[in-house]
């Protein structure tokens, strides 16, 4: 995937620093033309001077102010014959122009000026190496390079610093987006955003706006259904226990009302555990009443019900209770509760145990439901808490599979989270719930 900024980067960084160094060619040109004509015209002064006695100026080889090597050679004017000096240096030139030549393997440049030598007209030509011309072209070429790299790099990180605060509001907007969870869907500010970031903050918040409609109609729908099932259902177990009291003397009619008594109430559990399941919903969160509460009152006050089941089938139902305050949603935590006792109840086999607990631990509190069933291998823990899972292989307990979906989606809510291990001895389940420190503030 290709980067906004690396691009940005790229456009504009590479033509400036094009720019940059054709700028700096330009001023080495426009630096180096007046000193080599500077070089140029301290040659033709040399000349002019050595003119005024060219016999006694004329040498093979000598060296001049800073380390130059000088060569001065006097010739006939019209013979070009050679009367003193070097002989090898290139032929005369026309008055005031300095040419390039080679001498003795080295480059050098020369001039040509007229002179008299022995009363007769000669000419004076007179050559020079470039050492000093290369070693300040080199000095000249070294700060050029360094002053445009300086300038190179300021102007690359100028360009990076300005890229990165253009780019800020997509940087907000990314960090507003990461510290939403999944059921957040406030629309985005859109007035704190960047003239062509509106249009974007608009279509996201067009796109969350019919997110959170469809969620609504949704979670309405199964509400609604879960509510309306309740009433059918309630009268329906009411004619079945008329009916059962009426026929207790037709073994066939009261076994057929029994399993439809039994198929009453599975769907009654269902239908409450559906209408859990809707206010257990992460959407609800924002419409959660948390306020201060006591998990020890919570347990008194729904446990009777269970307290009941557990004599019918000979399970001992045990409490061992500390005070635990918590902030939390009294009807959800009483959800949470009686989907973790319905669940160790059912697969806990006659003549069982079922132990609930609560308290502080770890300086928070929480809320524990222990059985000594069949357990659940570490394998497959995390799957429990999946909608519509069982593992129930032995078809001993019926259920939906939705009792500890809504537990996990319950303490969710609340900012606790669920442990599943073994019971004592190792035998059955332990599920704990553990609330945040501060949950009890």
């Amino acid at each position: 995937m290709s980067s906004i900024r690396l691009r940005l980067l790229a456009w504009l960084a590479g033509p400036i620093v094009f720019v940059n160094l054709a700028a700096a060619a330009l001023a080495y040109l426009l630096a180096w033309a007046p000193a080599g004509l500077a070089f140029d015209e301290a040659l033709q002064q040399a000349a002019r001077a050595a003119a005024r006695d060219p016999l006694g100026a004329a040498s093979p080889a000598r060296h001049a102010d800073g380390g130059e090597l000088t060569w001065t050679a006097v010739r006939d004017a019209r013979s070009a014959q050679l009367l003193a000096g070097a002989p090898g240096l290139p032929p005369a030139l026309a008055a005031g122009t300095v040419g390039d030549a080679v001498l003795d393997g080295e480059p050098v440049r020369h001039t040509s000026v007229r002179a008299v030598a022995g009363g007769r007209p000669a000419i004076l030509t007179i050559a020079r190496t470039v050492r000093q011309r290369r070693q300040v072209r080199a000095a000249m070429l070294r700060g050029l390079v360094l002053l445009e790299s300086v300038c190179s790099l300021a102007l690359v990180g100028l360009i990076w610093v300005s890229v990165t605060n253009g780019l800020a509001p997509l940087a907000r907007l990314r960090a507003s987006l990461d510290r939403r969870d999944s059921v957040n869907l406030a629309p985005l500010p859109e007035q704190d955003m960047g003239h062509e970031l509106q249009p974007v903050a608009a279509a996201f918040n067009a796109l969350l706006e019919r997110i959170a409609e469809a969620t609504r109609a949704q979670r309405e729908f199964q509400a609604n259904v879960a509510h309306q099932l309740r009433t059918p259902l309630a009268g329906t177990r009411l004619q079945l226990e008329w009916l059962a009291g009426r026929h207790r003397d037709d073994a066939d009619t009261a076994a057929s009302v029994a399993r439809l008594l039994d198929a009453n109430e599975r769907m009654i559990r269902e239908t409450n555990q559906l209408l859990a399941l809707a206010r257990a919903e992460p959407s609800h969160h924002g419409r959660a009443r948390l306020a201060p509460l006591d998990l020890v009152h919570l347990v008194e006050d729904g446990i009777q019900s269970f307290v009941d089941q557990a004599a019918e089938r000979g399970i001992d139902l045990g409490f061992d209770l500390a005070t635990a305050p918590v902030e939390g949603d009294r009807f959800l935590l009483r959800d949470l509760l009686d989907n973790l006792v319905d669940n160790a109840l059912r697969y806990t086999p006659e003549g069982g145990s079922v132990t609930v607990r609560c308290g502080m631990a770890a300086g928070g509190p929480f809320l524990e439901v222990e059985d000594d069933g069949p357990g659940i291998p570490p394998a497959q823990r995390a799957r429990v808490f999946e909608r519509f899972v069982r593992l129930a292989p032995d078809g001993a307990a019926t259920g939906s599979g939705l009792g500890l979906a809504i537990v996990r989606d319950i303490a969710r809510l609340h900012g606790a989270r669920v442990d599943l291990g073994e019971g004592a001895g190792g035998k059955g389940a332990r599920f704990t719930v553990r609330f945040p420190a501060g949950a009890n503030r």
